[in-house]
């Protein structure tokens, strides 16, 4: 059974193992190397400060975490947000990603937000680290493509695209 909880600074040790896959062996991650546990502690610190931070468990086990962050940092955007999640390999097309981002987006709605984005990488040609199963994933979960930047990252030897994907939440009201 899935169980949904706010991350502690003390899952940061876990949540890096799943992002170290993605930053040493796919293109999901724009990093190039494996950020240290401090500097990854600071990062969860500065979105818990304003944002939801959720992990998700198995049988005991953090699986994957998902999290929101300011779009922009401009005080107009401030009823949207970017989302991000990352599973462990090998929890993937099992639900639990849905399970995740509904309760992050959840979250959201009740802090009010009413626009969510995800920047996500992109190939022209899926190749072994890179595949459209993020923008399949978003575009179930009722996210659209926003728009779509060109070869705008550099990684394994090979340029990206890179694409925004939104997802109204909320009702767009004059005040």
């Amino acid at each position: 059974m899935a169980v949904i909880r706010n991350a502690r600074i003390e899952d940061a040790g876990r949540l890096l193992e799943i992002y170290a896959f993605y930053v040493e062996h796919t293109a999901i991650s724009f990093e190039y190397t494996v950020p240290t546990l401090s500097e990854f502690q600071d990062r969860m610190e500065r979105t818990m400060r304003r944002y939801p931070y959720l992990v998700i468990e198995e049988d005991g086990a953090v699986r994957g975490y998902a999290y929101a962050g300011a779009f922009v940092g401009r005080a107009a955007y401030d009823w949207s947000c970017e989302t991000t999640i990352y599973l462990e390999q090998g929890a993937h097309k099992h639900g639990l990603g849905r399970k995740l981002y509904e309760a992050l987006e959840d979250a959201l709605r009740k802090m009010g937000i009413l626009n969510l984005y995800a920047c996500i990488g992109y190939p022209e040609e899926e190749d072994e680290y890179l595949n459209r199963n993020s923008a399949d994933f978003h575009a179930h979960l009722g996210y659209v493509k926003a728009g779509q930047f060109h070869k705008c990252g550099y990684k394994f030897g090979r340029w990206y695209d890179m694409i925004w994907m939104e997802k109204m939440i909320g009702e767009h009201g004059p005040d």
